[in-house]
């Protein structure tokens, strides 16, 4: 028995001693490394992406109020209509609809099957009580006031049939950004539910909202299982992030910023879609002179201006539209103040300013491009007299200060359009709105909005926006710039993220 167990122990040893030599004879001392950083989130099928600010404090669907909220959110929640990259509004959530001879009844054909986030079954019931929801609790006041044109909406057959009070040629588009929720869920506000390619996964305030494919979803699934949204508020920390490898996708932004980084990443160009100005307050003097407005804008020098902060690169504008859209832009606006600081001189004088005066410009410090650019503009109107001030405050500040309370003199931001539609970047300078921070009142500019509204000949309606555009131009309302050049740096290794002609980040085609 001893001469048997000691030849048992001794192939043991053996055996483990094989084992561990391995085939060729060799001997690691140590094991396989397990993957960490973007290896491991390869290895995952997950991504990093860098924003630079938190998200509204609510995420329901009807309560989006930052540009920045609804581009992550754009992910999760889903409308009847949904535009593509080429800025065509095609079904989603709805197969198709039809319209009757005289624009006033809409009949949509739901999707059959889809699910939401919660497991639950769209039905023509959610879709209404959608619409009903938005009508009365949307933050957009632009939306708001198309719904409120919406007399009757009821189901018939499975099918939801919309009526409207007056015509309107760009409902689609206002279709397209009314998100379509449960009715029976009441949780949307910190667990909010759609029919997105991605799901809420979770939110820490200040610092990151996790998102992950949406298994049961109608259409194509999405390529990543988890995406990240990480929060650097300040610009300095996601150029770190970006030298670290930290994140894998970052967008919005500036040449400084994109400028040697590491073979690891690559740089798509776009544009940001945004009405980028020197956004004025006419409550306060002398921004409430239109002497003084126009003195600005012909004391400032965009091209000049261009080559430092982008190195030429961005769009010059003339009023509130951007090139995307393309039939409402009117090119001429652009030249309708030519850098002229003798013109500038000679306003101020004539309104009682010949001396210059202080002007605060109040900017978000997260962004860049708006913080370059206020620097310049800063040192541009020093020519003229102006003594400016930049003064970067948070991200909240700014949105409760400046955006929501007035409270300010100046601001460098940029503004886009909530739908693919003119009417929602010219809206918010009608008097009534809730987003005129800037206090604009022209009876002549509402009235040309409020017939655009009313009236379904695409080319009356085109001379409208473009009359009121003009609106804008003529009265100096703010110091209008550039829709800025959209700078994204995405790791070598993903493909598939593409450019919208509004203010979305579409996730759900990148892939490594």
């Amino acid at each position: 028995m001893k001469k048997r167990s000691l030849a048992l122990l001794l192939a043991a040893v053996m055996l483990l001693t094989l084992t561990a030599c391995g085939e060729g004879g060799s001997n690691p001392t140590t094991a396989p490394k397990t993957p960490t950083g973007a290896d491991a989130r390869r290895e995952a099928n997950e991504i990093t992406v860098g924003i630079a600010q938190d998200l509204s404090s609510s995420l329901g669907p009807y309560q989006l109020s930052t540009a920045g909220t609804r581009e992550v959110m754009f992910n999760v929640f889903e409308g009847l209509y949904k535009a593509d990259q080429t800025g065509d509004f095609k079904p989603a959530l709805a197969t198709g609809h039809t319209v009757s001879d005289d624009g006033l009844t809409y009949t949509f054909t739901l999707r059959e099957g889809v699910k939401f986030h919660n497991g639950a079954v769209m039905t023509a019931q959610d879709v209404i009580h959608s619409y009903n929801t938005c009508a009365a609790t949307s933050v957009d006041s632009s939306i708001k006031k198309i719904l409120e044109n919406v007399t009757e909406i009821k189901e018939d057959g499975g099918k939801v049939v919309m009526t409207l009070a007056q015509p309107n040629s760009d409902f689609i588009a206002y279709v397209g950004s009314v998100y379509i929720s449960p009715a029976a869920y009441t949780d949307q506000d910190t667990k909010p539910v759609g029919t997105g390619p991605f799901k809420f996964v979770s939110r820490t305030v200040q610092d990151n909202v996790v998102i992950e494919r949406f298994d049961d979803y109608w259409g194509e699934k999405a390529g990543l299982s988890k995406i990240t949204f990480k929060i650097f508020e300040n610009a300095t920390a996601l150029v770190t992030a970006l030298d670290a490898g930290a994140v894998d996708l970052v967008a919005h932004l500036s040449v400084s910023q994109v400028k040697g980084l590491s073979k690891d990443y690559q740089v798509l160009e776009g544009s940001m879609n945004l009405v980028q100005a020197l956004y004025l307050n006419h409550e306060v003097k002398p921004l409430n002179d239109i002497r003084v407005r126009r003195a600005l804008c012909y004391a400032v020098d965009v091209d000049a201006m261009l080559d430092l902060t982008a190195e030429g690169h961005g769009h010059k504008l003339g009023s509130s539209i951007y090139p995307s859209f393309k039939k409402y832009f009117d090119e001429s606006l652009i030249s309708a103040y030519p850098h002229d600081e003798a013109k500038a001189k000679e306003l101020l004088t004539e309104a009682g300013y010949g001396g210059g005066f202080d002007l605060t410009i109040t900017v978000p410090g997260n962004y860049t491009p708006h913080v370059d650019t206020a620097m310049v503009l800063a040192e541009q109107l020093k020519a003229v007299g102006i003594r400016a001030t930049v003064q970067e405050v948070e991200w909240n500040t700014w949105l409760t200060d400046v955006y929501q309370g007035h409270k300010f003199e100046a601001t460098v931001c940029g503004f886009d359009a909530s739908t693919l539609t003119a009417g929602a970047l010219l809206s918010r300078y009608e008097s009534t709105s809730s987003k005129n921070m800037c206090s604009y009142k022209s009876v002549q500019f509402d009235a040309f909005m409020q017939e655009a509204a009313s009236i379904t000949d695409d080319a009356r309606r085109t001379e409208l926006y473009k009359s009121a555009a003009k609106c804008l131009s003529d009265d100096a309302v703010n110091v209008y710039l550039q829709d800025l050049a959209d700078f994204v740096a995405i790791r070598s290794t993903l493909k598939g993220y593409e450019f919208y002609p509004i203010y979305v980040m579409d996730l759900s085609k990148v892939t490594y």
